[in-house]
C-alpha cells in the first residue's frame, strides 16, 4: 500500500491533474499488485456516481454561473454598499456583507471572488483603498461562500459521509456568521489603526431602494433553505429551483440574459461539474483501495493509542487538513479523506456534521494559499498583482479565520444548535 500512497503523492508533486494521480495511483494497486479485474475496478469508479445527492452538482453549479451572469451580484453589491458603506473601513465591511448575501446564492468561494470581487477591489481601489488591502479582505470573505449555505462542498461531504445534506446546510450558518463577525472586527480595528473613514453617509431612502431592487435575488436563499427545512424538496431539488429563479431573474425580470451568455454560461458548467465528478469518480476508487487494504483502520489505530480526547484529535485533524487544502483540490480532498478520518471521529464522539463545517472552514483556508490555492490566482488575475504579492497580502486576513476555526472547532453548538432545533439532528 505505501507503493501507492508514494505514486500519489510523486504525481501531484509533478504537477499531474489530481484525477490522473488518483486513478492511476488506484489501477497499478488494483493490475499490478491486487491482480483485480478491470470490471471491478470500473464498478467502483460508477458507483461513485451513483448517488442522486450527486445531481445537485452541476444544478448548484449552473445556479451560481447564472448569478454571475445575470447582473445579479451588482444589485447585491449596491444593496450591500447602502448596509454598511456608512461604517468605518465601508467598503471593506460592505465586501464581506455582500459575500455574506451572494454565498446564499452561489455555493463556491471561487464564484464569490470571481462574481463579486471584480466588482468590490474596483470600488475599494477607486476610493483610496491599497490593492493589496482590497484584495486580502476580498479573499477572506470568499471563504463564506461554501459555509452559508447552499454550499457545494457540503453536498460532496453529506454523499461521502452519508448524513443529512440538509442538516450540514442549516449547521453552516451560525458559523458563517461567526466568521463574519470575526472579519468585521478585524476590519473595524484596521478602520481605526490606519485612520480609515466611512465611504457614504448611511440614507434609509437608499436602503429602501437598493433593498427593493435586490428583493428578487434575495429570494434564492429563502427558496433554498426554506424550502429544505419546511421538507417541500430535497438538496437536488433546491438547487434545481434556484436555477430556474435565476433564468426567471436573469431572463425575465432583470432582461440581462441573452441567449450567448446562456450558451455560454452552460458550457462552463459543463466544463466544471464535468471536472468534479472526474475526481469523485477517481477518489470512489482510492478510497476503496484504502479500504481494502485496510489503511484506514491502521490510521484509526494509529491515531487512537496516541490520545482518544476528541478535542486533541480534532486539533491534529485541523493541522493535517490546513496543510492538505493547500496541495489538493476541495472535492478532492473531501472525497479522499473522509473514508479515512470518519471513523477515527465517529469513535471518540464528533458528531459528523460538526466534522462537515470544520473540515471545509479547513479547506477554504487552503484555496487562499499557493500551490494550488484557486481563490489566490482568481484575485491575483482580477487585480493585477503578482501571486506572490497577493500572498503577502491575504496572510493578515488569516488571522479572523483562525479565530473563526477554533471557535467553531470548540464550540460545536454553534454548529449543531441550529439543525437541531430544526429537527434535523436529535
Amino acid at each position: 500500500m505505501a507503493i501507492v500512497i508514494f505514486i500519489f503523492l510523486a504525481a501531484l508533486i509533478a504537477g499531474l491533474p489530481v484525477f490522473i494521480a488518483l486513478a492511476g495511483s488506484s489501477l497499478i494497486y488494483t493490475h499490478f499488485i491486487a491482480h483485480i479485474p478491470d470490471f471491478v475496478v470500473l464498478h467502483r469508479m460508477a458507483g461513485g456516481l451513483d448517488s442522486f445527492p450527486l445531481l445537485a452538482v452541476p444544478f448548484f453549479i449552473l445556479a451560481g454561473n447564472l448569478m454571475n451572469s445575470a447582473g445579479i451580484t451588482n444589485r447585491i453589491y449596491d444593496f450591500a454598499v447602502a448596509i454598511a458603506g456608512w461604517m468605518r473601513g465601508g467598503l471593506a465591511q460592505v465586501n464581506i456583507v455582500g459575500s455574506v448575501i451572494f454565498s446564499g446564492m452561489s455555493g463556491t468561494a471561487i464564484a464569490d471572488a470571481a462574481g463579486l470581487g471584480t466588482i468590490e477591489i474596483k470600488a475599494m481601489k477607486d476610493h483610496g483603498y491599497s490593492t493589496e488591502f482590497s484584495v486580502g479582505v476580498t479573499a477572506a470573505s470568499a471563504t463564506l461562500g461554501p459555509i452559508i449555505p447552499p454550499s457545494l462542498p457540503f453536498v460532496i461531504y453529506g454523499m461521502m459521509a452519508n448524513v443529512s445534506i440538509g442538516a450540514l446546510f442549516l449547521g453552516g450558518i451560525i458559523p458563517g456568521l461567526v466568521m463574519t463577525v470575526f472579519m468585521m472586527s478585524y476590519v473595524w480595528w484596521c478602520a481605526r489603526k490606519y485612520g480609515m473613514g466611512r465611504d457614504q453617509a448611511f440614507r434609509w431612502r437608499v436602503l429602501g431602494y437598493t433593498f427593493i431592487a435586490a428583493v428578487p435575488a434575495l429570494l434564492t436563499p429563502v427558496i433554498i433553505i426554506g424550502g429544505m427545512t419546511f421538507g417541500w424538496f430535497t438538496p437536488t431539488e433546491a438547487a434545481i429551483a434556484a436555477c430556474a429563479w435565476a433564468l426567471i431573474l436573469g431572463a425575465l425580470l432583470y432582461r440581462s440574459l441573452s441567449w450567448k451568455q446562456l450558451y455560454k454560461v452552460t458550457l462552463d458548467t459543463v466544463e466544471t461539474t464535468a471536472g468534479v465528478l472526474l475526481i469523485v469518480a477517481a477518489a470512489s476508487l482510492f478510497g476503496w483501495v484504502l479500504t481494502t487494504t485496510r489503511l484506514t483502520e491502521q490510521a484509526a489505530d494509529a491515531l487512537l493509542s496516541i490520545t482518544t480526547n476528541p478535542y486533541i484529535i480534532l486539533v491534529l485533524v485541523n493541522l493535517l487538513l490546513l496543510v492538505v487544502g493547500c496541495f489538493l483540490e476541495t472535492i478532492a480532498a473531501i472525497s479522499i479523506l473522509v473514508p479515512v478520518l470518519m471513523p477515527i471521529l465517529i469513535k471518540v464522539g464528533v458528531d459528523p456534521i460538526h466534522f462537515g463545517v470544520v473540515m471545509t472552514l479547513n479547506l477554504m483556508v487552503g484555496l487562499l494559499h499557493p500551490p494550488l490555492g484557486m481563490v489566490l490566482f482568481v484575485l491575483a488575475r482580477i487585480s493585477g498583482l503578482s501571486v506572490e504579492r497577493t500572498t503577502v497580502a491575504i496572510l493578515p486576513w488569516l488571522a479572523p479565520l483562525v479565530l473563526s476555526l477554533v471557535a467553531i472547532t470548540f464550540i460545536p453548538e454553534l454548529t449543531l444548535w441550529l439543525p437541531r432545533q430544526m429537527g434535523m439532528l436529535k
